[in-house]
């Protein structure tokens, strides 16, 4: 009983593959202890993926916690009166109308303070509050996958915050970010994650969120351009996509548009967040299967002007090798961010 209370199953359940991570804490260092990953297929849909990505962990482990994001999610950033957290949830609810598309009895709700008021503020002085909602048939609906797969649900996050919680388990510290180059302004760091239908964005300033949007632009959108072109299938312009020597020209001249779009998108979200917060964003790192394309990494350099690299969740994380399939392991590694982040609440139940 002791050790499975320690052992955590990040599930994340995306429009075309499903990856698990399986983390188990060894006193306190927590060790990347299973893998899996499955493409989701017509016939069998998501529980058939989730299966056979489970199946590879060995069923060691029953606690899940997975994650939700796009149209029935909605995260604001609003600035209310301090207060406790029981009041500042009946305030939040009281005013959701104003930040919220979807009537209050359709989601779930959750907020949190973000920080205090600056020393010296005066009585009555704002703070930024962090809202988070989802639609309940969505929860219910991931609940109810998570349970006909054998697992006992533990939490419900969301997929932006999943980017910060690896982050924080498995990146650069970000007091060592800011000794590398210290400044007048608070240095911050941008991930990015390039998933299938969405990319997700998640500002970072002193291991904090103090920003997160999701962009309707991800790899599908890649892999249309490609069918587009060339006068493929879809399944076949998406091996075309991720081979890097098959049809190189053709692919890079199809996706440069969308990169172009993605990359715009990013460079608006970062002027909007350096002009509201204060900050500056030092560097984007980039994650997700759709950041592996062929001048992704350049396209967002170029819009943004700041430094953009591929980060791999993995290099902070120690690794349990026996029974792995390392070689797989090392090549999804990038799209692995989000189960990873997931799976990190092993360190808190």
């Amino acid at each position: 009983m002791f050790k499975r209370s320690k052992t955590v199953v990040g599930l994340d359940v995306g429009s075309a593959v499903v990856k698990a991570v399986e983390l188990t804490l060894e006193g306190s260092e927590p060790v990347l202890t299973g893998f899996g990953r499955a493409e989701v297929t017509a016939e069998g849909g998501a529980p058939a993926a989730v299966a056979q990505a489970l199946a590879s962990l060995r069923g060691r482990a029953r606690r899940c916690v997975t994650g939700v994001g796009g149209q029935s999610t909605v995260v604001r950033y609003v600035s209310m009166l301090p207060m406790s957290p029981e009041e500042l949830q009946q305030a939040v609810r009281f005013e959701a109308d104003k930040f919220l598309p979807f009537e209050l009895d359709e989601v779930v709700l959750d907020c949190e303070q973000l920080g205090d008021s600056a020393p010296g503020a005066g009585e009555g002085t704002k703070v930024p509050v962090l809202v988070a909602a989802c639609r309940r048939q969505l929860i219910e609906e991931r609940v109810g996958l998570v349970e006909q797969a054998g697992l006992t649900p533990l939490a419900i996050d969301l997929d932006l915050f999943a980017l910060a919680n690896a982050w924080e388990l498995c990146g650069l510290p970000e007091e060592e970010l800011q000794d590398l180059d210290p400044g007048p302004v608070p240095p911050a760091v941008a991930l990015v994650d390039v998933g299938a239908t969405r990319t997700s964005i998640n500002v970072l300033r002193a291991g904090r969120t103090c920003f997160s949007r999701e962009i309707a632009i991800g790899g599908d959108d890649m892999t249309q351009a490609v069918a587009r072109r060339l006068g493929v299938e879809l399944h076949e312009a998406e091996l075309i996509k991720c081979d890097g020597e098959l049809h190189e020209a053709e692919v890079a001249s199809s996706i440069a548009p969308v990169l172009e779009d993605l990359a715009s998108e990013l460079a608006l979200s970062i002027d909007y967040v350096e002009h509201h917060e204060g900050v500056e964003v030092r560097e984007l790192l980039l994650s997700g299967g759709g950041s592996l394309a062929a001048g992704a990494a350049t396209a967002i350099e170029q819009a943004t002007g700041r430094p953009a690299r591929n980060w791999n969740p993995l290099e902070g994380l120690r690794v349990e090798a026996e029974g792995l399939d390392l070689d797989s392991l090392e090549l999804e590694a990038p799209s692995l961010v989000v189960a990873v982040g997931l799976a990190s609440r092993v360190r808190i139940r």
